[in-house]
Parts: structure tokens; C-alpha cells; sequence
């Protein structure tokens, strides 16, 4: 989207559990400006900003703690179990993700930077991956996310059921990828494959 700025985005995503962030911090070792979906996400839906009131208008107030701020769990458990909720969800927040995204690609351009990295595991839903050069995948086999999922966020093996549910097949990722790497080894064997695919897109020093 960006190449007549000699810049280039490239969208990192695939499935939850499956290893995206080892891949992100071999992207950011090779000199990528990174841009982090999660992080976007949830600044933008902090309290007294127009995609949290927007929630509340669709969902209602139920989704609040008491200081106001957003039940992100109680909501997760939501979206995450019923797919009507989650596909309204997601009409409302994407835009102001994109939107953020988008500014902070800029930003990274207006530094100097040639290779930015969109960190986005709903690169595919949002429309995000219209917006990058090329597009990298990250995928595993099932038990191997859920037992990552459970860990790394605290989830009952039901919970990390719905949530990987919820997601597309690794086959999804392959189809609709110029990268996909398969998850099989080593945190190292990831970060390697990660470093040649820098060098194939064209970090000389990946």
C-alpha cells in the first residue's frame, strides 16, 4: 500500500497459540517498525473513547466494571461462545482499529523506516491485510495452541476450545498467505524461519 514511499507493510498473523509472538520479536530483531493489533485494540477501547461507547450502545453498560472501564473478560466469554455477538463486535471495532493502525504506519514512514510490521491476528476479518505488501502466517497444530492458549492466558480447556474455535483452520492461513510457517520445532528453528523470510522480502541484515 505504501511502496511509492519505498516502504513496505507486511502483515504478521495466523492462529492463536501458535507462536506469533516469538515471529513478531524476529521481525523487530531484523529492524521492523512493529505495529501490535492487541495493543491497538485495546487503547482504542479505553474509557471515554468513541469505539467503547459505541460498545455500550450495542451491548449495553453489563460490559463495564464499576470504574467504567471495559469487563474485557466478561466480554470475551461473550463474543467468544456466541458468534452474533462476535461478528457485531467486530463491525464496531475494527474500523477504529484500522483507523489507529493506519496512523501508526505513517508515523513509522515519516521515521524513516522501510519495513513495517502489522501484528494482527484478525489480520484477515478486519480487511487489515488490504493494506500490506506482503503477508506472513504462523500456524501449529490444535493441542499445541490450546495448551499455549490455556497457559498464556489462564483459560479453561473450554474456553480455549471456543476461542480457537472461533478462528480460522490452519488452512485459511496457507491459502491466503505469500509465507506460512508451520510451528513444529524450536522457539530458535521459529525465529530462523522468521529471519528468512526478512531476507526474502529484502532486510539485508535480517
Amino acid at each position: 500500500m505504501f511502496s511509492d514511499n519505498d516502504a513496505y507493510i507486511i502483515g504478521l498473523t495466523g492462529m492463536s497459540g501458535a507462536g506469533k509472538t516469538t515471529a513478531c520479536e524476529a521481525f523487530r530483531d531484523a529492524g521492523f517498525g512493529i505495529i501490535n493489533c492487541d495493543t491497538v485494540s485495546r487503547i482504542v477501547v479505553e474509557k471515554g473513547k468513541p469505539a467503547l461507547s459505541e460498545l455500550c450502545g450495542y451491548f449495553g453498560e453489563g460490559i463495564l466494571l464499576s470504574d467504567g472501564t471495559l469487563d474485557r473478560k466478561g466480554l470475551g466469554r461473550l463474543i467468544f461462545s456466541d458468534e452474533k455477538a462476535r461478528a457485531s463486535f467486530n463491525e464496531i471495532i475494527y474500523p477504529y482499529i484500522s483507523y489507529e493502525m493506519i496512523k501508526s504506519a505513517v508515523k513509522y514512514i515519516d521515521e524513516g523506516y522501510r519495513f513495517i510490521l502489522l501484528d494482527a491476528p484478525t489480520l484477515f476479518e478486519s480487511g487489515t491485510d488490504g493494506f500490506c505488501d506482503k503477508i506472513v502466517s504462523v500456524v501449529a497444530d490444535k493441542e499445541t495452541c490450546l495448551e499455549r492458549i490455556r497457559k498464556r492466558d489462564n483459560l479453561t480447556y473450554e474456553e480455549a476450545v471456543n476461542r480457537l474455535s472461533s478462528q480460522f483452520p490452519p488452512e485459511f492461513y496457507r491459502e491466503r498467505s505469500d509465507y506460512c510457517v508451520e510451528n513444529k520445532g524450536s522457539t530458535e528453528e521459529l525465529r530462523n524461519e522468521i529471519r528468512k523470510i526478512a531476507l526474502k522480502i529484502g532486510v539485508a541484515d535480517a
